[in-house]
C-alpha cells in the first residue's frame, strides 16, 4: 500500500461538466471503494456481514418497511466505515507522529462505526424479537 510520504504530489484533474463529470465521479467513487476494501480489514468484515445478513433481512422482514430498515441499517455501517477510513487516511497524511488530536479524530470515527453497529443490533432486535 502506498504511503503519503512515498507518493509524488499530484496535480488535480481538470474540471469536468455534464455527463463527463458524472462518469468521472463514478470512476472516483469506485476507486475509493476499491482502495478502502483493499486497505481496511474492518470494511471487508462489514461487507462480509452485509453479504450474509442482507438476504436474511430481506427474508425475515414482514413488510417492505421492515426489510428496508433491516438492510438500510447494514448499509449505514458500511457508509460510516468508509467515512471513518477517510478520516484515518487524512490524519495519517498529515503526520505519522503521535498527536492527541489525531488519536481523538480516529477514536471519534471509530465511535461513529460503533454507534452504527449498535443501530443494527437495535433495529434487528426490535423488528425480529
Amino acid at each position: 500500500m502506498l504511503k503519503a510520504e512515498d507518493s509524488e504530489p499530484l496535480t488535480p484533474p481538470p474540471r469536468k461538466k455534464g455527463i463527463s463529470r458524472l462518469i468521472a465521479a463514478t470512476r472516483y467513487s469506485w476507486a475509493g471503494l476499491v482502495e478502502a476494501f483493499r486497505g481496511e480489514e474492518a470494511l471487508r468484515m462489514e461487507v462480509a456481514a452485509f453479504v450474509v445478513l442482507a438476504p436474511v433481512g430481506l427474508w425475515l422482514g414482514q413488510s417492505e418497511v421492515e426489510r428496508v430498515l433491516l438492510v438500510a441499517s447494514l448499509v449505514l455501517v458500511v457508509i460510516v466505515e468508509l467515512l471513518n477510513t477517510a478520516v484515518e487516511k487524512v490524519v495519517d497524511r498529515f503526520g505519522g507522529e503521535y498527536h492527541e488530536l489525531s488519536r481523538n479524530a480516529k477514536d471519534i470515527g471509530s465511535a461513529a462505526v460503533f454507534i452504527a453497529m449498535g443501530l443494527v443490533l437495535f433495529t434487528w432486535g426490535m423488528l425480529l424479537l
